[in-house]
């Protein structure tokens, strides 16, 4: 069997493979995620936007892929890396393989490349655009397309509803107004658990739209990109302080760092995977947390700005969570709405239905 595909990073490092899913070129941000599991859930997380996601365990497609499972509508990344790729999955839940809903959603993926070497260049030397191509593509030609190529600056608009939608439960208690910036259908199912109808608006909603809803607390998602991209909802969180409880992960996180004069900067080679231990400096207590994130909020630019950290990660000391009490404000990092833990982190969605409790 002769290769037919390749990766070549910008810094002329090229690693053949053989192709699965569409046969088209891509450049991208070459990613690494360390999950044993849940493909399905990266492949379909709206936060991998514009990324290529390299599997550092090995064997993925083993289970196929599952109606039930996806985390939004769309297949996000724009390419995908493993190591070995099964096309046979055994799970009586499965409709098709990861190959076919590759190819169905139009996004080019190789199999077979040394994935551990792939992972650890990566991490030894932060986070690099890639070219996936053909395996006759000239070394020189893809570096050239991979500096010709423009860095996108509208993910979150790419990802965002286009249009006001709602999510209903039984015997609801509170009404949230959630700002979808690429958000995981997961979160909604935790806010629906916790007795919240929720409504589920644009990104670029403004403030006084939000509160004409008459939300007893606002959510603001996760989402890909730069958070200082995104400057409509920047621009929303500043007027919606205070007002009713605030409550943001990952991206939504960092966007309501910077809306209080905080600034964020982007990691080496970021956090993804199942497995962060983090800190929660209010009780002691660790979590084993599930992440996604390139960027990470600057702990020196909190002085002033009424935000105090939370949570750290005990693997880099990173900033994993704010809170404000006067505002009624918190926000962290990582996914409570997923299960590594499998359940430390959903408190968090019950410490929101308290805030709005007490109004």
């Amino acid at each position: 069997m002769e290769y037919n595909r390749k990766l070549i990073l910008e810094d002329g490092t090229q690693y053949l493979g053989f192709g699965f899913g569409a046969e088209k070129e891509r450049v991208c941000e070459v990613v690494f995620n360390t999950s044993m599991t849940g493909y399905q859930e990266i492949l379909s997380d709206p936060s991998y936007t514009d990324q290529a996601v390299v599997m550092s365990y090995p064997l993925i497609g083993n289970y196929g892929i599952c109606d039930e499972d996806y985390e939004s509508k769309i297949v996000a990344p724009a390419g995908f890396i493993v190591r070995d790729l099964n096309e046979e999955p055994s799970n009586f839940r499965s409709t098709r393989t990861v190959s076919e809903l590759l190819a169905d959603s139009d996004v080019p993926g190789i199999w077979g490349i040394d994935t551990r070497m792939l992972v650890r260049k990566l991490r030894d030397k932060g986070l690099m655009r890639g070219l996936i191509t053909g395996v006759d593509t000239d070394l020189a030609a893809g570096l050239s397309k991979i500096n010709e190529t423009e860095i996108a600056h509208d993910a979150v608009k790419r990802v965002s509803c286009t249009k006001r939608w709602y999510s209903r439960t039984s015997n609801p208690r509170y009404h949230v107004v959630a700002i979808d910036c690429g958000m995981k259908q997961n979160i909604i199912r935790m806010l629906n658990k916790n007795k919240c109808n929720v409504t589920i608006v644009p990104y670029d909603t403004g403030a006084e739209e939000i509160m004409a809803l008459h939300p007893d607390g606002i959510f603001v998602s996760n989402g890909p990109g730069d958070p200082a991209d995104v400057l409509q909802v920047i621009e929303t969180l500043k007027q919606l302080g205070g007002k009713v409880p605030l409550f943001g992960i990952c991206l939504g996180h960092q966007l309501i760092a910077i809306s209080r004069g905080a600034k964020t900067y982007k990691l080496k080679f970021g956090h993804r995977g199942g497995n962060h231990p983090v800190q929660d400096l209010l009780t002691g207590k660790i979590e084993i947390t599930s992440q996604n994130h390139s960027y990470a909020v600057d702990e020196a630019s909190l002085e002033g700005t009424g935000l105090y950290v939370s949570h750290i990660n005990l693997l880099d000391r990173t900033v994993e969570g704010l809170y404000s009490k006067e505002e009624k404000i918190f926000s962290v990092q990582y996914h409570p709405e997923s299960a590594p833990g499998p359940v430390d982190s959903t408190y968090l969605f019950e410490h929101f239905t308290d805030l709005m409790k007490r109004g």
